[in-house]
């Protein structure tokens, strides 16, 4: 028999709406006392949340759109009743969101009933957020993608990975966090002389077990504010890593800093449009070549119709050059076969590049005076000034 971790009379007259069908085993367990509703997506339309003191929401119930519907509607309310969100398939980009709530939790299944009573206990006996404490800022996750093979996607990663620690205070230790998730070919590692620990796939049947201490067990210290999160180089990493694996890290990669930047791999994977979601920024990095900028113009539009209107991808020109050296196009020539503005350009350095990877660490290390440098540190500066990017519905709730 299950024992309860707090009076039973604590949710007496306690008006709880449960979102999915399967919440209705809740009712004679955890949720005794309570007067629930269980109800599907219509309610909310009439749901003026004044008439419920907690929101339990079946994750596994719905697809991700259909939670990122939910999570809108809370989040356009001014002040949103506790919201906790339960189940086996909790996406990336719907948590990052729901836990930007004043007061939100989630709870992986399978669970005990006292570990459902105790993070009810949390939101609504407690009055306190479930999640950080007050004031805590949400980390903020950028993810950089090539357009093409070989347009220096990654060693950009780096180096803006390398920028952010500048902007953090030393005494705070690791804040910033790169994350190589082309498990089949990437090279983060070896472009900073590290050896690669990220098991994956040792996890993608059991990803409740992984957590904030068991993520340490994967971490490559780079220097001390700068983690990598990498794996050793597999080709048949996609097929073995599972998708709920890769989306758990993302989500406790960004419990656990105030930075995280992703090394995207080009070619879509069954959690890329989830993790490109969680994301505040996603930077295309393209070489000033016509294939690559109409291949980079090609991939912004994909990530536009997946995400949607509010969080626009941005375009970097990789490797600028001046004109006396060859025909490369200028920015106003490569912005015209974009048919969208560049956000920045990054000038070509093949030198310090070189050395840097031969070397094993950031250019910033090795070659601090690059124009590469120079120019990633002013785009960083830029976009780090700027509001986090979110959703619509988050900014009203901010």
């Amino acid at each position: 028999m299950s024992a309860q971790p707090f009076p039973v009379q604590a949710l007496a007259g306690l008006r709880v709406l449960a979102l999915g069908q399967a919440l209705s085993a809740l009712i004679g367990g955890p949720l005794a006392g309570a007067q629930v509703e269980l109800a599907g997506l219509e309610r909310l339309t009439a749901l003026g949340f004044a008439d419920a003191d907690l929101i339990i929401i079946d994750a596994d119930a719905w697809d991700p759109a259909a939670l990122d519907l939910i999570v809108k509607a809370l989040a356009a309310c001014p002040a949103p009743p506790p919201t906790l969100l339960v189940g086996a398939r909790l996406p990336t980009s719907v948590v990052r969101n729901l836990l930007r709530l004043e007061r939100a939790d989630i709870l992986d299944a399978p669970y005990s009933d006292e570990n459902f009573a105790a993070t009810v206990a949390a939101l609504v006996c407690e009055k306190t957020p479930a999640v950080a404490p007050a004031g805590a800022a949400v980390a903020r996750c950028w993810a950089i993608t090539g357009a093409v093979g070989g347009s220096g996607a990654t060693t950009l990663a780096i180096e803006i990975a390398t920028a952010l620690c500048t902007r953090q205070s030393p005494a705070k230790g690791k804040s910033v966090c790169l994350i190589d998730l082309n498990f089949a070919d990437g090279a983060a590692a070896a472009y900073l002389g590290s050896k690669p620990a990220m098991k994956l796939a040792d996890f993608s049947q059991s990803v409740e077990r992984l957590d904030v201490a068991m993520l340490q067990a994967f971490v490559t210290p780079v220097t001390p504010q700068l983690d990598l999160l990498a794996a050793a180089r597999d080709p048949a990493a996609f097929e073995a890593v599972s998708r709920e694996a890769v989306l758990r890290v993302l989500e406790v990669s960004c419990e656990s800093y105030d930075w995280v930047i992703l090394d995207m791999p080009r070619h879509r994977r069954s959690w890329s449009v989830e993790a490109l979601g969680g994301c505040d920024e996603v930077l295309v990095v393209s070489e000033l070549t016509v294939p690559a900028l109409i291949a980079a113009r090609c991939l912004s539009d994909e990530i536009d119709r997946a995400l949607g209107s509010d969080r626009k991808p941005r375009i970097v020109l990789n490797r600028l050059a001046g004109r006396m050296f060859g025909p490369a196009p200028s920015m106003a020539e490569a912005e015209k076969a974009l048919q969208r503005k560049a956000e920045a350009g990054v000038s070509s350095d093949w030198e310090a590049a070189a050395a840097s990877v031969n070397l094993g660490g950031p250019i910033a290390t090795h070659r601090p005076k690059s124009k590469i440098v120079r120019d990633v540190h002013a785009l960083v500066e830029r976009l780090a000034a700027e509001p986090a990017r979110r959703s619509a519905a988050a900014q009203k709730a901010a």
